[in-house]
Protein backbone atom coordinates (compact mmCIF):
# COMPACT_ATOMS: atom_id res chain seq x y z
CA UNK A 1 0.00 0.00 0.00
CA UNK A 2 1.13 3.43 -1.16
CA UNK A 3 2.49 5.62 1.88
CA UNK A 4 0.36 8.99 2.28
CA UNK A 5 0.91 11.97 0.37
CA UNK A 6 3.53 14.04 3.10
CA UNK A 7 1.62 17.09 4.07
CA UNK A 8 1.29 19.79 6.87
CA UNK A 9 -1.43 20.29 8.69
CA UNK A 10 -2.68 23.88 9.21
CA UNK A 11 -6.16 24.21 10.13
CA UNK A 12 -6.69 21.81 13.15
CA UNK A 13 -8.62 22.53 16.93
CA UNK A 14 -6.63 20.18 19.33
CA UNK A 15 -10.39 20.02 21.37
CA UNK A 16 -11.92 18.41 18.02
CA UNK A 17 -9.64 15.76 17.87
CA UNK A 18 -11.34 14.00 20.54
CA UNK A 19 -13.02 10.76 19.66
CA UNK A 20 -15.86 9.27 21.19
CA UNK A 21 -13.99 6.64 22.75
CA UNK A 22 -11.92 9.27 24.34
CA UNK A 23 -14.43 11.27 25.75
CA UNK A 24 -15.97 7.81 27.71
CA UNK A 25 -12.46 6.86 28.90
CA UNK A 26 -11.22 10.34 30.37
CA UNK A 27 -15.41 10.45 31.69
CA UNK A 28 -14.44 7.61 33.51
CA UNK A 29 -10.90 8.49 34.65
CA UNK A 30 -12.18 12.06 35.83
CA UNK A 31 -16.09 10.90 37.44
CA UNK A 32 -17.82 12.80 34.46
CA UNK A 33 -21.23 11.83 33.49
CA UNK A 34 -21.73 11.85 29.52
CA UNK A 35 -25.29 12.65 28.46
CA UNK A 36 -25.15 9.76 26.16
CA UNK A 37 -25.18 6.32 26.86
CA UNK A 38 -21.97 5.15 24.74
CA UNK A 39 -19.43 5.99 22.04
CA UNK A 40 -21.42 4.68 19.69
CA UNK A 41 -25.08 6.66 20.49
CA UNK A 42 -22.26 9.65 21.17
CA UNK A 43 -20.81 9.16 17.47
CA UNK A 44 -24.79 9.47 16.00
CA UNK A 45 -25.19 12.91 17.77
CA UNK A 46 -22.44 14.36 14.99
CA UNK A 47 -25.36 15.47 12.95
CA UNK A 48 -24.85 18.89 12.52
CA UNK A 49 -27.23 21.63 11.03
CA UNK A 50 -24.70 24.34 11.61
CA UNK A 51 -22.04 26.09 13.14
CA UNK A 52 -23.90 26.50 15.97
CA UNK A 53 -24.96 23.59 16.47
CA UNK A 54 -21.88 21.79 16.33
CA UNK A 55 -20.40 24.36 19.12
CA UNK A 56 -22.69 23.21 21.39
CA UNK A 57 -21.56 19.80 21.59
CA UNK A 58 -17.97 20.55 21.26
CA UNK A 59 -17.74 22.79 24.50
CA UNK A 60 -20.39 20.47 26.13
CA UNK A 61 -17.84 17.43 25.69
CA UNK A 62 -14.85 19.35 27.04
CA UNK A 63 -15.76 18.75 30.36
CA UNK A 64 -14.00 15.30 29.89
CA UNK A 65 -10.62 17.32 29.57
CA UNK A 66 -9.76 18.08 33.47
CA UNK A 67 -5.93 17.45 34.05
CA UNK A 68 -2.95 17.54 32.13
CA UNK A 69 -2.88 14.04 31.34
CA UNK A 70 -5.82 14.44 29.89
CA UNK A 71 -4.27 17.10 27.51
CA UNK A 72 -1.14 15.32 27.02
CA UNK A 73 -3.57 12.17 25.99
CA UNK A 74 -5.81 13.65 23.30
CA UNK A 75 -2.82 15.40 21.55
CA UNK A 76 -0.55 12.55 21.56
CA UNK A 77 -3.91 10.42 20.05
CA UNK A 78 -4.16 13.21 17.43
CA UNK A 79 -0.84 12.61 16.41
CA UNK A 80 -0.40 9.48 15.89
CA UNK A 81 -3.66 9.29 13.94
CA UNK A 82 -2.25 12.19 12.04
CA UNK A 83 1.34 10.57 11.34
CA UNK A 84 -0.54 7.34 10.10
CA UNK A 85 -1.98 9.88 7.76
CA UNK A 86 1.08 11.81 5.92
CA UNK A 87 1.29 14.63 8.24
CA UNK A 88 4.71 15.71 8.60
CA UNK A 89 4.10 18.97 10.46
CA UNK A 90 1.11 20.02 12.86
CA UNK A 91 -0.16 23.45 13.51
CA UNK A 92 -2.49 23.03 16.33
CA UNK A 93 -5.12 25.46 17.69
CA UNK A 94 -6.46 25.44 21.21
CA UNK A 95 -9.17 27.80 23.14
CA UNK A 96 -7.98 28.46 26.71
CA UNK A 97 -11.14 30.20 27.34
CA UNK A 98 -13.05 27.09 27.00
CA UNK A 99 -11.03 25.84 29.69
CA UNK A 100 -10.20 28.20 32.14
CA UNK A 101 -13.72 29.23 32.02
CA UNK A 102 -14.32 25.52 33.30
CA UNK A 103 -11.68 26.08 36.30
CA UNK A 104 -9.39 24.17 34.39
CA UNK A 105 -6.18 26.15 35.00
CA UNK A 106 -4.03 27.55 31.73
CA UNK A 107 -1.12 26.41 33.06
CA UNK A 108 -2.44 22.54 33.32
CA UNK A 109 -4.05 23.27 29.39
CA UNK A 110 -0.44 23.98 28.49
CA UNK A 111 1.46 21.42 30.21
CA UNK A 112 -0.37 18.67 28.92
CA UNK A 113 -0.62 20.01 25.48
CA UNK A 114 3.24 20.84 25.97
CA UNK A 115 4.23 17.57 26.88
CA UNK A 116 3.01 15.53 23.89
CA UNK A 117 3.94 18.54 21.51
CA UNK A 118 7.60 18.13 22.51
CA UNK A 119 7.25 14.29 22.44
CA UNK A 120 6.35 14.51 18.88
CA UNK A 121 9.37 14.59 16.43
CA UNK A 122 10.53 11.19 18.19
CA UNK A 123 7.34 9.48 18.83
CA UNK A 124 5.60 10.24 15.75
CA UNK A 125 7.70 11.90 13.20
CA UNK A 126 6.09 14.90 13.29
CA UNK A 127 6.86 18.96 13.93
CA UNK A 128 4.80 21.16 15.42
CA UNK A 129 3.86 24.65 16.57
CA UNK A 130 1.00 25.95 18.88
CA UNK A 131 -1.98 28.83 18.25
CA UNK A 132 -3.59 29.80 20.72
CA UNK A 133 -7.38 30.90 19.90
CA UNK A 134 -9.77 33.74 21.07
CA UNK A 135 -13.19 32.68 21.31
CA UNK A 136 -14.88 35.55 19.34
CA UNK A 137 -18.13 35.50 20.72
CA UNK A 138 -16.22 36.25 24.11
CA UNK A 139 -15.55 39.95 25.16
CA UNK A 140 -12.24 41.64 23.30
CA UNK A 141 -11.40 42.05 27.42
CA UNK A 142 -11.55 38.30 27.87
CA UNK A 143 -8.93 37.62 24.84
CA UNK A 144 -6.91 40.14 25.80
CA UNK A 145 -6.77 39.04 29.59
CA UNK A 146 -5.86 35.43 28.10
CA UNK A 147 -3.16 36.95 25.99
CA UNK A 148 -1.75 38.10 28.85
CA UNK A 149 -2.03 35.13 31.02
CA UNK A 150 -0.44 33.20 28.31
CA UNK A 151 2.81 35.87 27.93
CA UNK A 152 5.46 33.01 29.85
CA UNK A 153 4.87 30.74 26.96
CA UNK A 154 5.15 33.01 24.17
CA UNK A 155 7.81 31.63 21.77
CA UNK A 156 8.89 28.39 24.18
CA UNK A 157 5.49 26.94 23.20
CA UNK A 158 2.78 29.32 21.65
CA UNK A 159 4.04 30.89 17.98
CA UNK A 160 0.72 32.22 17.03
CA UNK A 161 -3.04 33.80 18.11
CA UNK A 162 -6.02 33.20 16.05
CA UNK A 163 -9.50 33.45 16.42
CA UNK A 164 -12.09 31.03 16.24
CA UNK A 165 -16.05 29.86 17.21
CA UNK A 166 -18.76 31.57 16.50
CA UNK A 167 -18.16 33.77 13.57
CA UNK A 168 -21.19 35.44 12.69
CA UNK A 169 -22.05 39.11 14.52
CA UNK A 170 -18.70 38.95 15.47
CA UNK A 171 -15.89 40.96 13.26
CA UNK A 172 -12.43 40.33 13.11
CA UNK A 173 -12.16 44.17 13.71
CA UNK A 174 -13.39 43.46 17.47
CA UNK A 175 -9.90 41.86 18.29
CA UNK A 176 -7.96 44.90 16.94
CA UNK A 177 -5.79 45.85 20.10
CA UNK A 178 -5.66 42.41 20.97
CA UNK A 179 -3.76 41.56 17.94
CA UNK A 180 -1.55 44.83 18.01
CA UNK A 181 -0.60 43.46 21.73
CA UNK A 182 -0.14 39.85 19.98
CA UNK A 183 2.14 41.66 17.00
CA UNK A 184 3.82 43.56 19.79
CA UNK A 185 5.23 40.76 21.64
CA UNK A 186 6.67 38.90 18.18
CA UNK A 187 3.33 36.24 18.00
CA UNK A 188 2.39 35.30 14.16
CA UNK A 189 -1.57 36.22 13.86
CA UNK A 190 -4.05 34.03 12.25
CA UNK A 191 -7.87 34.22 11.89
CA UNK A 192 -10.96 32.30 10.94
CA UNK A 193 -12.93 34.17 8.74
CA UNK A 194 -15.03 33.59 5.34
CA UNK A 195 -16.64 30.09 6.24
CA UNK A 196 -19.96 31.23 7.29
CA UNK A 197 -19.20 35.33 7.74
CA UNK A 198 -19.36 37.93 5.14
CA UNK A 199 -15.93 38.41 2.54
CA UNK A 200 -15.57 41.48 4.85
CA UNK A 201 -14.37 39.68 7.45
CA UNK A 202 -11.84 38.18 5.30
CA UNK A 203 -10.86 42.24 4.85
CA UNK A 204 -11.23 43.03 8.22
CA UNK A 205 -8.71 40.21 8.99
CA UNK A 206 -6.68 41.10 6.51
CA UNK A 207 -6.60 44.95 7.05
CA UNK A 208 -7.24 45.57 10.57
CA UNK A 209 -6.05 42.38 12.28
CA UNK A 210 -3.13 41.98 9.42
CA UNK A 211 -3.06 38.68 9.75
CA UNK A 212 -0.74 36.22 8.06
CA UNK A 213 -3.19 33.13 7.11
CA UNK A 214 -6.89 33.39 6.28
CA UNK A 215 -8.42 29.88 8.24
CA UNK A 216 -11.39 28.62 5.87
CA UNK A 217 -12.03 32.12 3.51
CA UNK A 218 -14.54 30.32 1.45
CA UNK A 219 -16.61 33.11 0.90
CA UNK A 220 -14.02 35.29 -0.43
CA UNK A 221 -14.92 33.93 -4.36
CA UNK A 222 -17.47 36.08 -3.55
CA UNK A 223 -15.44 38.77 -4.12
CA UNK A 224 -13.70 38.93 -6.79
CA UNK A 225 -11.74 42.21 -5.79
CA UNK A 226 -11.05 40.07 -2.46
CA UNK A 227 -9.92 37.52 -4.93
CA UNK A 228 -7.58 39.21 -6.79
CA UNK A 229 -6.11 40.23 -3.22
CA UNK A 230 -5.54 36.90 -1.79
CA UNK A 231 -3.91 36.07 -5.32
CA UNK A 232 -1.77 38.64 -5.31
CA UNK A 233 -0.13 38.80 -1.79
CA UNK A 234 -0.25 34.84 -1.74
CA UNK A 235 -2.33 34.51 1.58
CA UNK A 236 -2.78 31.15 2.66
CA UNK A 237 -6.46 30.14 3.04
CA UNK A 238 -6.39 27.08 5.01
CA UNK A 239 -9.84 25.18 3.86
CA UNK A 240 -11.60 22.45 5.66
CA UNK A 241 -13.78 20.55 3.14
CA UNK A 242 -15.55 17.45 5.18
CA UNK A 243 -16.37 20.35 7.63
CA UNK A 244 -17.66 22.48 4.88
CA UNK A 245 -20.03 19.84 3.89
CA UNK A 246 -20.84 18.91 7.78
CA UNK A 247 -21.69 22.29 8.95
CA UNK A 248 -23.48 22.64 5.98
CA UNK A 249 -21.79 25.50 4.56
CA UNK A 250 -21.43 23.44 1.24
CA UNK A 251 -24.15 21.15 0.07
CA UNK A 252 -21.96 18.13 -0.85
CA UNK A 253 -18.49 17.59 -1.14
CA UNK A 254 -18.70 17.30 -5.02
CA UNK A 255 -19.74 20.84 -4.72
CA UNK A 256 -16.97 22.13 -2.77
CA UNK A 257 -15.25 24.96 -4.54
CA UNK A 258 -11.63 23.93 -4.00
CA UNK A 259 -10.92 23.43 -7.54
CA UNK A 260 -12.53 26.75 -8.53
CA UNK A 261 -9.33 28.65 -6.03
CA UNK A 262 -7.18 26.46 -7.47
CA UNK A 263 -7.90 27.39 -10.83
CA UNK A 264 -8.33 31.17 -9.70
CA UNK A 265 -4.31 30.88 -8.28
CA UNK A 266 -5.19 31.08 -4.38
CA UNK A 267 -2.63 29.88 -2.13
CA UNK A 268 -5.15 27.19 -1.08
CA UNK A 269 -4.31 24.20 1.12
CA UNK A 270 -6.38 21.09 2.82
CA UNK A 271 -6.98 20.54 6.36
CA UNK A 272 -9.52 18.54 9.23
CA UNK A 273 -10.41 21.48 10.84
CA UNK A 274 -12.62 19.17 13.84
CA UNK A 275 -11.73 15.60 12.29
CA UNK A 276 -13.63 13.65 14.71
CA UNK A 277 -16.51 15.22 14.68
CA UNK A 278 -16.49 16.06 10.83
CA UNK A 279 -15.70 12.17 9.50
CA UNK A 280 -12.14 12.47 8.53
CA UNK A 281 -8.43 13.60 9.40
CA UNK A 282 -6.18 14.81 6.63
CA UNK A 283 -5.56 12.16 4.33
CA UNK A 284 -9.36 11.68 4.62
CA UNK A 285 -9.94 14.93 3.12
CA UNK A 286 -7.41 14.72 0.01
CA UNK A 287 -8.85 11.39 -0.53
CA UNK A 288 -12.72 12.56 -0.42
CA UNK A 289 -11.27 15.47 -2.82
CA UNK A 290 -10.18 13.14 -5.53
CA UNK A 291 -12.86 11.34 -5.42
CA UNK A 292 -15.61 13.77 -5.54
CA UNK A 293 -14.50 16.85 -7.27
CA UNK A 294 -11.61 15.06 -9.59
CA UNK A 295 -8.59 16.40 -8.60
CA UNK A 296 -5.71 15.01 -10.36
CA UNK A 297 -2.27 13.94 -8.79
CA UNK A 298 -0.82 16.79 -9.76
CA UNK A 299 -3.07 19.05 -8.39
CA UNK A 300 -3.13 17.07 -4.73
CA UNK A 301 0.90 17.49 -4.86
CA UNK A 302 0.26 20.98 -5.74
CA UNK A 303 -1.89 21.37 -2.32
CA UNK A 304 1.01 19.65 -0.52
CA UNK A 305 3.16 21.28 -1.51
CA UNK A 306 1.16 24.77 -0.51
CA UNK A 307 0.96 23.33 2.69
CA UNK A 308 4.17 23.76 3.61
CA UNK A 309 5.00 26.88 2.03
CA UNK A 310 1.74 28.48 3.46
CA UNK A 311 3.16 26.65 7.30
CA UNK A 312 5.71 29.15 10.21
CA UNK A 313 8.25 26.33 9.54
CA UNK A 314 11.93 27.71 8.60
CA UNK A 315 13.10 28.03 5.06
CA UNK A 316 15.05 25.18 5.45
CA UNK A 317 12.43 23.02 6.71
CA UNK A 318 10.03 24.24 4.55
CA UNK A 319 12.26 23.70 1.37
CA UNK A 320 13.39 20.17 2.84
CA UNK A 321 9.27 18.97 3.14
CA UNK A 322 8.91 20.38 -0.35
CA UNK A 323 11.65 17.79 -1.97
CA UNK A 324 9.78 15.12 -0.33
CA UNK A 325 6.28 16.40 -1.80
CA UNK A 326 7.95 16.87 -5.34
CA UNK A 327 9.60 13.16 -5.10
CA UNK A 328 6.64 11.58 -4.22
CA UNK A 329 4.98 8.78 -6.14
CA UNK A 330 1.44 8.35 -6.24
CA UNK A 331 0.32 4.59 -5.64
Amino acid sequence: MTAPLPKAELHLHIEGTLEPELAFALAERNAVTLPHASAEELRKAYAFEDLQSFLNLYYELMSVLRTAEDFADLADAYLERAAAQGVRHAEIFFDPQAHTARGVPLETVLAGLGRALEAAPERHGISTRLIMCFLRDQSAESAMETLEAARPWFGSLITAVGLDSAEVGHPPSKFREVYDRAREAGLRLVAHAGEEGPPEYVWEALDVLKVERIDHGIRSLEDERLVERLVRDQIPLTVCPLSNVRLRCVDRLADHPLPRMLEAGLLVTVNSDDPSYFGGYAEDNFQGLRAETGLTDEQLRRLAANSFRASFLSPAERDAHLKEVESYRFG
